[in-house]
């Protein structure tokens, strides 16, 4: 026989726990219900909107994506541009710029790509970028595709801060850095399954292999080869994952 006081607090403590359940299954139904209209007209960024009120931010939002086909984008996303192509399910959080300047070629986010908070990405002057299915990209990453392209495989992870940059200013001496016109080697590969930890600055006309790995702080200037482990300034390969 359970004691009178021990049988209440356990009665306390299941109700609880019933009440929880109870809540934590209203509001997932409340946010996939306003997620069905989700989309990037005004009437979608507004559903989204409201299906946000009740999810924790950041990476909490992630789940919101796989309630509607075309994906999650954060109400406080900036997208300008005419020549974005979005795959199924995809996430774009907080504050992430997709800009089309100049001249700009297609940004596409194949299915299930998430680009996470504060992240910019950029076309101009010809430039393009083609993220693959099941990339995630993490905070404040700078892709900035003006001359050459980005092309990034499937399955890849780059951690925050990493930049892309497949084109350079001229440095002819006698005249301002801002007037010189832009160089590239070449655009940038980056292939499946490769990992970039942070900080990593890609330059032009580099491509990196099928599951590499690119240390922290590392500066790409040449090619890193399939299943290589590169790092330093600039990056070189010490290392094979097999």
């Amino acid at each position: 026989m359970i004691p009178a006081l021990p049988q209440r607090i356990w009665f306390r403590f299941s109700h609880a726990k019933r009440l929880a359940s109870v809540h934590s299954i209203v509001l997932t139904k409340w946010s996939m219900f306003w997620m069905q209209f989700a989309g990037l007209g005004y009437l979608g960024r507004t559903s989204t909107w409201i299906a946000t009120w009740f999810a924790p931010p950041y990476k909490e939002r992630r789940r919101l994506a796989r309630y509607n086909s075309k994906g999650y984008v954060a109400p406080s996303a900036t997208i300008h541009h005419s020549h974005l192509q979005l795959g199924t399910h995809i996430f774009i959080g907080d504050r992430v710029i997709i800009f089309r300047d100049t001249n700009g070629g297609f940004v596409e986010l194949a299915e299930r790509v998430h680009l996470h908070n504060d992240t910019c990405i950029q076309t101009g002057d010809g430039g393009s970028l083609k993220i693959g299915s099941d990339t995630h990209i993490q905070p404040r990453c700078q892709f900035s595709a003006y001359k050459g392209y980005i092309e990034i495989g499937c399955g890849v992870q780059i951690a925050p801060n990493c930049a892309f940059y497949p084109y350079a200013h001229g440095i002819a001496p006698g005249e301002l850095i801002k007037q010189q016109p832009l160089q590239t080697k070449g655009g940038i590969i980056v292939d499946d399954d490769a990992w970039l930890g942070f900080g990593v600055v890609v330059l032009d006309g580099v491509r990196i292999g099928k599951g590499a790995v690119v240390g922290a702080g590392a500066v790409v200037t040449n090619d890193v080869p399939d299943g290589a482990i590169a790092v330093g300034v600039p990056a070189r390969a010490i290392a094979m994952r097999s």
